[in-house]
């Protein structure tokens, strides 16, 4: 018997769209996927070009497909040179030996080199959201509080009211928090 979390659905039936089978489930994320590319590659294909250039949506598919293909390409001999390594996560090593084996060593420099950019600018922003949202500085009872202001004034917001002000505690309030 599969567990059931919500009455009458198992785990894998309550994350499918209302009247999706796990069969159409599969062929469905499929299609996102291939969604999510086109729109990547459409926005990178008009960034890279000059504004006066246009592209005919038939050039741009197929170079939307090219792109799928060698992503395929790459994550699965990643996955072979991960397999023959005896891992079980796929790491940025395996993606740069996969590029070797399968002819394009040429290119492992410029690759490295923009996994490093993107290492330390997800360290930057992760950083940076930290510092600025002092979140992992507060007590559990710095956040209620901060998030029932929040609350409050997205309810005002709502209401038309305007901002409110926010809240002060009073210092009775703080004392009883402080023991």
């Amino acid at each position: 018997m599969e567990p059931m979390d919500i009455v009458g659905k198992t785990k894998e039936d309550a994350s499918l769209p209302k009247g999706f089978t796990l069969s159409e489930s599969f062929y469905f994320r499929h299609e996102f996927a291939i969604w999510d590319y086109m729109t990547t590659m459409t926005k990178i294909i008009k960034e890279m070009l000059p504004p006066d250039v246009r592209v005919a949506r038939d050039t741009q598919d197929l170079l939307i497909e090219c792109c799928v293909e060698f992503i395929n390409l790459i994550s699965s001999e990643s996955n072979e040179v991960c397999n023959r390594e005896d891992k079980r996560t796929i790491a940025p090593e395996h993606v740069l030996k996969a590029l070797e084996v399968l002819g394009f060593g040429e290119y492992t420099e410029e690759v490295y080199a923009a996994y490093e950019q993107h290492k330390l600018e997800t360290v930057d922003t992760v950083r940076a959201g930290k510092l600025s949202n002092n979140i992992a500085e507060m007590t559990e009872e710095e956040a209620l509080a901060a998030q029932q202001r929040m609350f409050a004034e997205a309810r005002a917001r709502m209401n038309g009211v305007g901002t409110v002000p926010p809240k002060q505690q009073d210092p009775e309030t703080e004392q009883k928090l402080d023991c």
